[in-house]
């Protein structure tokens, strides 16, 4: 059963479409609708659907300023609208199909054919990343396995400076100045980085303490090979002295 999600700032609309969907088809749930973007976000933050199907006119929020604003796309996206000259729009925002409303039967059931083919593609990425990670992390404890920009990166831990929060991402910064952007949290990033070469310094910072230059104590802070200066959280500091 494909389980989804309806965003439309219309509650007919939802209505209609929801008639449609479960009507054509009895391989899709409707979960939950929203009329309100801003709470589909919020929702859309700690749920993954199998399927989003998204209204593209919406006055507070269009759809495609929605998608942009979602922080995970781990789910099939369809644009429902009652216009068509958002088809090539909707492509490049990475939706798998364009339904026109109303909708017709036939073009529904392709698109559950789209929506099945997209997930089942998911989870095999998804045991793929997962064998990775465990492999790299039994037979190479040097490195650890970072999943970014659709793409698997292997981390060596000394080439690390630090990580810094970025809400629901974490940005790595290496000693060759490069940075990648890990679709992690950085609670999710410190579990997975040696506690005997990192310390969580601060709420939005990790860092490798072999490479700390200076720690400058009256005023709290590190100072990295980089130049780059960390806060020392309060609560933190006797912990951090006793790494040292």
């Amino acid at each position: 059963m494909i389980k989804a999600v309806i965003v439309d700032d219309e509650p007919k609309a939802i209505q209609s479409l929801s008639w449609e969907l479960t009507n054509f088809s009895n391989e899709i749930e409707i979960t939950k609708t929203f009329s309100d973007p801003e709470v589909a976000l919020e929702y859309l933050e700690y749920n993954t659907p199998d399927c989003l199907f998204l209204d593209i006119q919406m006055p507070a929020m269009d759809g495609f300023q929605f998608l942009d604003k979602l922080q995970h796309k781990d789910f099939a996206v369809v644009i429902t609208t009652a216009y068509n000259e958002y088809a090539i729009k909707a492509l490049k925002h990475e939706a798998i199909d364009y339904l026109l409303k109303p909708i017709d039967s036939d073009d529904l059931q392709d698109t559950i054919k789209k929506i099945k083919k997209f997930n089942s593609r998911l989870l095999n990425s998804s045991k793929i990343e997962k064998a990775l990670i465990n492999f790299n992390a039994k037979f190479d404890q040097k490195k650890i396995t970072i999943n970014t920009d659709g793409k698997l990166i292997f981390v060596t831990l000394d080439d690390i400076l630090f990580v810094e929060s970025d809400g629901n991402y974490s940005t790595i910064f290496l000693a060759d100045g490069q940075k990648i952007v890990a679709t992690k949290k950085l609670k999710e990033v410190n579990e997975i980085l040696p506690e005997h070469y990192f310390f969580r310094i601060h709420n939005s910072f990790i860092i490798n303490l072999n490479k700390i230059k200076e720690f400058i104590k009256n005023e709290g802070y590190v100072v990295m090979q980089s130049n780059h200066k960390i806060p020392v959280a309060r609560q933190r500091k006797s912990d951090f002295l006793e790494k040292l």
